[in-house]
């Protein structure tokens, strides 16, 4: 009976001393418990086509939207338009920082208003025909 108890004790103590440094408990009458979570990041989704890859957008202030990704773009020069499905609200070319047949990296920022509170705004990543200037390889990505 002496062993059964010395090894529940030891079984206790073994169990209790396991616990995380960051999971704490305080007075049993607050409950309070400390653990390890903490604010999700959001899952950004990602957009690819032919010419541009690992897309995202992120929301940065109440109009203003972050852009990046991967372009195989020749000379490295990409054109980008956004639109309400009307109209053209702001339009503007960037640049990766390598050309086809690299894959290179790009980051932008634009800064868009809705013109009309129900309508859709997109963004239209391109690249321009080196023939034609008429745009090939377009990519929408849903601002919102």
């Amino acid at each position: 009976m002496k062993y059964l108890v010395f090894l529940a004790i030891i079984s206790l103590i073994a169990c209790t001393g396991n616990e995380s440094p960051l999971e704490t408990m305080t007075k049993p009458d607050t409950a309070q418990v400390q653990t390890k979570s903490s604010v999700p990041l959001p899952v950004l989704e990602k957009h690819s086509n032919e010419r541009f890859k690992d897309v995202t957008v992120e929301k940065v202030g109440e109009h203003q939207f972050l852009i990046r990704g991967k372009g195989q773009i020749f000379e490295a020069n990409f054109g980008w338009v956004v639109e309400d499905g009307h109209m053209e609200l702001k339009k503007g070319n960037t640049m990766t920082d390598a050309g086809a047949p690299a894959w290179g990296n790009f980051s932008f920022t634009v800064d868009v208003k809705k013109e009309r509170e129900h309508s859709t705004l997109m963004l239209i990543l391109f690249e321009s025909s080196p023939k034609d200037g008429s745009r090939q390889y377009e990519l929408p990505v849903l601002l919102y």
